[in-house]
């Protein structure tokens, strides 16, 4: 009997580590968005995140210019060929979005679920 429930907790910790955020959307993977001439690469990336969980995300971009997330007002610089990252907790539920700044060129569009 002991070494059948030594199985199953075995089986559960494989779930959890294979799917940490289930539906709820509250895994740590990050988002990597590539912008190339000042365009998100395969358009406006989308990233729903539960709230209470974390938003994760990173930028290599071609142009300088500066990361501008709405809503949360966090911005950042990146400069030509570089990547910044976003890791910041989900606290305000609606849809946001993602921007270089000085061009008005949206490149993500964040959601965050009740």
């Amino acid at each position: 009997m002991g070494l059948v429930a030594a199985a199953v907790a075995i089986a559960v910790v494989a779930f959890i580590v294979a799917d940490p955020g289930g539906s709820s959307h509250k895994s740590s993977a990050v988002t990597h968005i590539v912008v190339k001439n000042a365009k998100p690469v395969g358009g406006i990336k989308p990233i729903t995140v539960a709230k209470g969980g974390r938003v994760r995300f990173s930028v290599t971009s071609d142009v300088g210019d500066e990361i501008h997330v709405h809503g949360y007002n966090f911005h950042k610089d990146v400069k030509p060929g570089g990547t910044i990252s976003f890791d910041f907790p989900a606290t305000i539920d609606g849809q946001f979005v993602i921007e270089l700044e000085s061009r008005s060129e949206q490149i993500a569009a964040l959601k965050v679920t009740p």
